[in-house]
């Protein structure tokens, strides 16, 4: 074979980046796909669609969510990584699908070199909510009743979400652990399940559980914060409710696919950054019970550190406890 010359070399990657540069001047020209890896109804997909609905005012194009849910959000997550560069399908995933699925599947994709990340989004801490009719006053008479019931608690059918929480657990602070349906489904179907009194309890995200809280349909007996929510300030936190410690924040963000063009990604956190700065989506979100960062901390190189610096901090905590994808 013939040894290409420097000169068509220099000039092949001259067109690329003129092709690049030319796809970028002209983006969005056709709508955007927002892939949310869970159940439509759920914290992820209200996210989603809050942002888009802004985001669209500043792209000129509509966004559409695209729900594809399975594997604890990882199916969706490795369609964006499969999806052509072009800044039109775009991943909105948080802690759980872009820091913890990488401890607990064998995933196809590295949830770091494969992607580009856009913008971090807003958070939400949690809320330990129950049945409404759980016959407790408060998050201690909770962790007795779950004592005194531990082995008549009801579990449901297999595909029901069913509770696997420890009374030891909670009290100690860790995490819950929930059925493979809770998280192949999503928080929304569980939340259901929940209001109708199949299962007893979940931490679920302010986001999710808030308005069922205030209708009545649930009870909040904690926010898993250090200070009380603005939009729901009679709900304790779990230092008051006799958990101290037991912080737990899910934060958001958007990623597009590794070799999108710059411009795309900068066009793209232009827009998040005006959805997070409408007084509009700032009320929602904060009827929502979420945290809007700052505007230093919405870019795209903050997404990355901190989704760097969680993995490091998790994946050993998570794969010393050999917690297994489900």
């Amino acid at each position: 074979m013939k040894r290409l010359s420097s000169t068509f070399v220099i000039a092949a990657l001259a067109a690329l980046v003129g092709i690049a540069s030319a796809q970028a001047q002209t983006f969005p020209n056709k709508p955007i796909t927002f892939n949310v890896p869970f159940a439509a109804g759920g914290p992820a997909d209200a996210m989603a669609r809050i942002m888009g609905e802004s985001m669209r005012k500043a792209l000129g194009q509509p966004v559409l969510v695209e729900n594809v849910v399975g594997a604890g959000g990882s199916i969706g997550v490795g369609r964006v990584a499969k999806a052509a560069p072009d800044g039109y399908t775009v991943s909105v995933g948080h802690w759980s699908t872009h820091v913890v699925n990488g401890a607990i599947y064998d995933l196809s994709y590295d949830l770091l070199k494969d992607f580009e990340p856009v913008a971090l989004l807003p958070a939400n801490p949690q809320l330990i909510v129950t049945r409404k009719t759980l016959p407790a006053k408060d998050l201690r008479d909770v962790i007795a009743w779950l004592k005194a019931n531990e082995a008549k608690r009801r579990r449901g059918p297999p595909e029901r979400a069913r509770l696997r929480t420890s009374p030891r657990s909670i009290s100690r602070g860790s995490p819950a652990r929930t059925s493979p349906w809770f998280r192949i489904r999503g928080t929304g179907p569980a939340l259901n399940d929940l209001v109708a009194g199949q299962i007893d309890l979940i931490l679920d995200q302010t986001s999710n559980s808030m308005n069922q809280v205030r209708a009545g349909n649930i009870k909040a007996y904690a926010v898993t914060a250090k200070t009380r929510l603005p939009s729901a300030p009679d709900i304790p936190t779990v230092d008051e409710a006799g958990v101290p410690g037991l912080y737990i924040s899910v934060w958001y963000g958007l990623w597009v696919p590794k070799g999108t063009p710059k411009d795309i990604i900068n066009r793209l956190n232009a827009a998040a950054m005006a959805a997070m700065a409408d007084p509009a989506v700032r009320t929602r979100m904060a009827d929502l019970g979420l945290e809007i960062p700052p505007p230093e901390q919405q870019s795209g190189a903050a997404l990355g550190t901190l989704q760097k610096a969680e993995i490091e901090k998790w994946w050993p905590i998570i794969k010393a406890a050999n917690i297994k994808g489900e």
